[in-house]
């Protein structure tokens, strides 16, 4: 009877097995970095952005550049813990967000008239948003430039909105929710805003959270 003699057949079982084997040991470490080193790294970041920004504020500069990232403000969400503290970088890029928060180009600055957008990770490279279903009406977000602390108090809950990637209506100086009834900022919420995007899910989605705020205090600095 023909066919492949045993040793051989066996031999080759054992070479498949080694190399699943081998290329699930691979996709086991690739996610293992994903979930644990990017947030390790980041983290480093985080206080490297944060250290820095203040050394230049000492100096009197607005800003740091800090690995090729300019580092703007600090933001504070004490809903997550009083001592936690994330740079704003400028841009919203995978290398930005894995430095920090993302600053939307074009939104207004921290604490002047427009909508202050600021996104960031849920998942991986630090996570600052992480808790962002957390998040209910009245929380504060404090965001510290080096002349003035602005508080940001939320209107609407960090699950209470979530739209696809593309609805950039929530960049605008004054967002309009499209849908009739549909969750934006409240008529009566002046016109320094903020907005806080970060995906719905914690794994890949097309979909991205939304809460907005508005400016309650902005706080001169002292020298």
């Amino acid at each position: 009877m023909c066919g492949v003699p045993r040793p051989v057949r066996s031999r080759r079982r054992l070479q498949l097995g080694a190399v699943l084997l081998l290329v699930g040991l691979v996709l086991l470490g690739y996610v293992g970095w994903q979930l644990v080193g990017t947030s390790w790294v980041s983290r480093r970041a985080h206080a490297a952005g944060v250290e820095a920004l203040r050394e230049q504020w000492e100096q009197g500069r607005d800003h740091a550049d800090v690995d090729h990232h300019r580092v703007l403000a600090l933001v504070r969400v004490p809903r997550f813990g009083d001592d936690v503290e994330v740079p704003l970088v400028e841009g919203t890029s995978p290398d930005d967000l894995a430095a920090g928060f993302g600053h939307v180009e074009g939104t207004a600055e921290p604490g002047a008239r427009g909508n202050l957008v600021i996104a960031g990770h849920r998942v991986t490279h630090g996570e600052p948003l992480r808790d962002m279903p957390r998040l209910e009406p009245g929380d504060r977000v404090v965001v510290e430039t080096r002349t003035a602390t602005h508080t940001y108090v939320l209107d609407t809950a960090g699950d209470a909105l979530s739209v696809p990637f593309t609805a950039d209506w929530v960049l605008d100086a004054r967002p309009r929710n499209p849908d009739a009834g549909g969750t934006e900022p409240p008529a009566d919420a002046g016109p320094r805003l903020l907005t806080l995007v970060t995906c719905a899910e914690l794994f890949h989605t097309d979909q991205r959270l939304v809460a907005f705020g508005h400016l309650v205090s902005s706080t001169p600095s002292v020298s």
